[in-house]
């Protein structure tokens, strides 16, 4: 166990008979969760009935939200060393008149219209992806606990609590844990699923048949490092996707959504293979080597719901939504179920905020996978018709696809004004840009210097620093009293991380996290002002604020500057005020003039009722 890590409810020889939560599945939506449970101190068992991680192949494209989402973690390095980056876009097409030629090329994340701060897909195998969130729980004192197939739960009578019955596939002998809470993150066949009422799955399978081939290929295709898209008129379309060691992937049309259904039998690799080459006639088209070989039929699926009514069993990932792999969103979809309810769990099970902010992880999210089921269909049905109604299903749907355009409607976590005339909106992302960060005149990125702690932030836009300070004080002072709803939950919040700590690792010394908890462990106070260095002082500043002096930043880099990309322009007698989730998603976000503090105090606490 490394320096400083937390016992994770593990004894030797395996898991111990009682924890807090059970996660079923090791894939990347089961070890988001754990990873993120286990930075955050709580007690975790996750099963996986496989005896190692993926080696090869499954997922493999990380859109640009779910990069940010790993460097928030601190946890992206490995995989922008290693795997490869798309940044283009082409497409091609044949005809019975004309051979096979290149119709277009595009930007994929354009600028204007996704502003992503990592403006591409992230090519690596699934495996890689794992196998650094299970390196980052593994330095924390938590292991995957293999070769154990998941049976059932029952409810533990006069309790809330649940018997998790699983298989241990070595010895062949059936064992229990109790816990609290179980997360199923166990695939499109999950059985967790099963144990919440009504949760079956809801939509359509297609006779759509896709061939997966990942290999090296050998071929005078000029366009072999690109994603190209092509629509061939002798034998159906082909995506492909340039990965990591060399290699290539290659989505395969073996039939169409009203075609007939291919016989599995027949979907081999050389017949996927073949297929490949009669498209890309006249080009040349080898493989040197195969690493791996999959077969999907389409289907646009959701369960009908996440979770079930007592909020003690939830499902993330392919147990809740079904669809295409074509636009790479399957494991990072998954993932970001898994990101949004982690934070929700802890702040349950401490005790810091009431059993009813669960409710909002099945609206949120189920949300998001019928957005997702919605585009998939479309962007099927557009490989169909051809490069122009391809090129028009990305042009439209290009901020979904990033992942920076998944946003939340409105509801007990994300609150909106009628008519509110401000850039950035309840219920999205934070947009990226780049401020000073006061204490070390460092240049960062805003939505990345803050790390994942399952806290809020409460940033203060302030144009004129030494104009603003009574303001500053009057809020900062009513919200952190002691005898204030906020100020009562942050003394909460630090008796509980005093009792349960974070979990730990040694990489935790370089992030030196107490830097964001010093002022409180529910929420982090920022500040961004447009005010010279020379203006103020750290001491000038109410005392929240100058306890958060790592998270006070100066508005001189970007142009637009932050402030404007998040609240259009801002007048010296006026203050932005943003909360921000766990999650990294506005929650509410106005602007209020320096004469009504106290209104502003009453808007915060009003949005925090959540909390217990």
């Amino acid at each position: 166990m490394a320096p400083g890590a937390i016992h994770q409810g593990y004894s030797v020889g395996g898991p111990a008979d009682s924890t807090t939560v059970v996660v079923v599945g090791a894939g990347p939506s089961g070890l988001m969760l754990a990873c993120n449970l286990a930075r955050f101190g709580i007690r975790i068992v996750i099963l996986d009935d496989r005896p190692d991680k993926t080696a090869t192949g499954k997922a493999d494209g990380m859109q640009p939200k779910t990069i940010e989402t790993f460097r928030q973690m601190r946890l992206a390095e490995p995989l922008l060393k290693n795997a490869a980056r798309i940044y283009d876009i082409a497409f091609w097409q044949s005809t019975a008149d004309s051979p096979l030629q290149r119709t277009g090329r595009q930007t994929h994340y354009p600028e204007h219209l996704v502003g992503a701060s990592d403006p591409y897909i992230l090519l690596a195998h699934q495996g890689m992806v794992e196998e650094v969130l299970i390196d980052d729980m593994e330095s924390r004192g938590l292991f995957v606990t293999r070769n154990s197939r998941f049976a059932a739960c029952a409810r533990v009578p006069g309790t809330g609590q649940l018997d998790i019955t699983y298989e241990d596939l070595l010895t062949k002998t059936s064992k229990t844990i109790r816990a609290d809470y179980l997360v199923g993150c166990d695939g499109a066949r999950s059985q967790v699923r099963t144990f919440i009422p009504n949760a079956y799955l809801e939509g359509e399978m297609t006779n759509a048949s896709w061939g997966v081939l990942d290999g090296v290929i050998d071929t005078d295709f000029p366009d072999l490092w690109s994603k190209v898209a092509v629509r061939s008129h002798v034998a159906g379309s082909i995506l492909w996707i340039p990965r990591e060691q060399n290699m290539t992937r290659l989505y395969v049309q073996l039939s169409e959504t009203d075609g007939e259904r291919v016989d599995k039998a027949k979907a081999t690799p050389e017949y996927v293979m073949q297929r490949a080459r009669d498209a890309m006639h006249p080009f040349h088209l080898e493989w040197k080597t195969i690493e791996w070989f999959g077969n999907y039929v389409v289907g646009q699926r959701v369960a009908k719901h996440f979770m079930d009514p007592d909020a003690r069993i939830f499902i993330a990932g392919d147990a809740g939504h079904c669809h295409s792999a074509l636009a790479a969103q399957g494991a990072n979809t998954s993932m970001h179920d898994s990101f949004n309810l982690a934070w929700k769990l802890n702040l349950v099970i401490r005790g810091l905020a009431k059993p009813s902010l669960l409710s909002t992880y099945e609206e949120e999210r189920q949300k998001i996978a019928y957005d997702l089921i919605n585009f998939d269909a479309e962007h099927c049905k557009a490989f169909s018709q051809g490069d122009e109604a391809l090129a028009k299903n990305f042009d439209d749907n290009i901020r979904f696809i990033s992942g920076v355009g998944a946003e939340y409607s409105l509801g007990l976590l994300s609150r909106e004004k009628d008519n509110l005339s401000i850039n950035l909106r309840a219920g999205s992302l934070q947009l990226p840009a780049k401020v000073t960060r006061f204490i070390d005149a460092n240049p960062v990125d805003i939505q990345l210097d803050i790390p994942m702690l399952s806290q809020f932030r409460l940033f203060f836009f302030v144009p004129d620093v030494p104009m603003a300070t009574a303001f500053l004080k009057t809020i900062c002072e009513g919200i952190t009293s002691p005898t204030k709803p906020l100020g009562k939950a942050s003394l909460r919040a630090k008796q509980s991380y005093v009792e349960q700590p974070r979990g730990t690792a040694t990489s935790d010394g370089f992030l030196q996290p107490q830097r964001y908890t010093s002022a409180s462990n529910i929420i982090t106070y920022a500040m961004v002002t447009q005010s010279p260095k020379a203006d103020f002082e750290i001491t000038d500043l109410p005392k929240v604020l100058q306890d958060s002096r790592w998270t006070l930043y100066l508005d001189d880099i970007d142009m637009p500057r932050c402030t404007d990309k998040w609240f259009g322009s801002l007048d010296k007698e006026e203050v932005g005020i943003a909360i921000v989730r766990p999650d990294g998603y506005v929650g509410q976000i106005d602007t209020w003039n320096l004469a009504v503090p106290s209104e502003a105090e009453s808007w915060i606490r009003d949005y925090f009722t959540f909390m217990a």
